[in-house]
């Protein structure tokens, strides 16, 4: 390891400087020896600072703990509350919706929240549906800042079969925050793309958080953007034809979800 600048050298007090005459009626060699200590102390508590002697350094997890139940600490009112999709009732006593499921490790908390959504005015013929996954990661061991925008960078060279994926940087979310949304390749422009499949991904501290949207309107329920659409309702028809969330009202609802939900999360966890 390379010498380390100390306090007091170039006067001596470093390794190859020129040890400071002894004050009148000490012995020479006890000053000495007690400069070469002062030294090795100021060496040694800098190299503990700064993780020199292999030491892990403290996790920064902003306020937040294990929770084995994520839904619980989630608040998704952002997708209900305009009224548009509501929570799907399982047909089977033996499904839950919301599901949720988490490990607790030394160096990685994982914590998963899976819930199902339904258009709010479906029928028994209506087979739409809409997922949100989100997820909490604690990483106790490594810092993930150096790596998490690199994660997300990577979609932006995915490209598979008619579809391509579009990066955002989001601003106000942690520390900072990324959204990944999948693109039609066969239209002209982003913005007409449904918002099918989308992703938000957070990290604040040492926390990483993400929200994956997919939804899934089926063809008996909407004609969402065919022509005949509005050539049979006109733009301002009362239908309750339900329609696939645009790319930015989803993004909305990941956003605020995002916030409410990590808010929550953080305050459950200081109980």
């Amino acid at each position: 390891m390379a010498s380390m600048p100390l306090p007091g050298d170039p006067s001596g007090y470093g390794p190859g400087g020129v040890t400071p005459p002894a004050p009148a009626g000490r012995k020479p060699w006890l000053w000495a020896l007690g400069g070469a200590v002062a030294a090795s102390a100021v060496w040694a508590g800098a190299v503990f600072a700064t993780g020199g002697f292999g030491g892990d350094p403290d996790p920064e997890l902003a306020g937040y703990a294990y929770t084995d139940d994520l839904c619980a600490s989630s608040d998704f009112s952002a997708v209900t509350d305009d009224g548009d999709y509501q929570k799907e009732e399982p047909d089977d006593s033996d499904e839950k919706n919301p599901e949720h499921f988490g490990t607790e490790h030394a160096a990685l908390d994982s914590m998963n929240c899976n819930i199902d959504f339904e258009p709010a005015n479906a029928d028994s013929d209506d087979y739409s549906s809409a997922w949100l996954y989100s997820t909490a990661q604690l990483h106790k061991k490594t810092d993930p800042g150096p790596e998490f925008e690199a994660t997300y960078r990577a979609y932006e060279d995915q490209k598979r079969g008619s579809y391509r994926y579009r990066l955002k940087e989001i601003k106000g979310l942690g520390d900072e925050a990324y959204l990944v949304t999948q693109v039609d390749k066969d239209k002209d422009s982003d913005d007409e793309s449904d918002g099918e499949y989308m992703i938000l991904g957070v990290r604040d501290g040492w926390l990483t958080y993400s929200l994956t949207w997919s939804e899934y309107v089926s063809s008996s329920s909407s004609d969402d953007y065919d022509s005949d659409y509005d050539s049979d309702y006109g733009s301002d028809s009362d239908s309750d034809e339900h329609m696939a969330a645009t790319p930015t009202e989803v993004e909305e609802m990941l956003k605020k979800t995002a916030e409410a939900s990590l808010k929550k999360l953080r305050q459950e966890s200081a109980k």
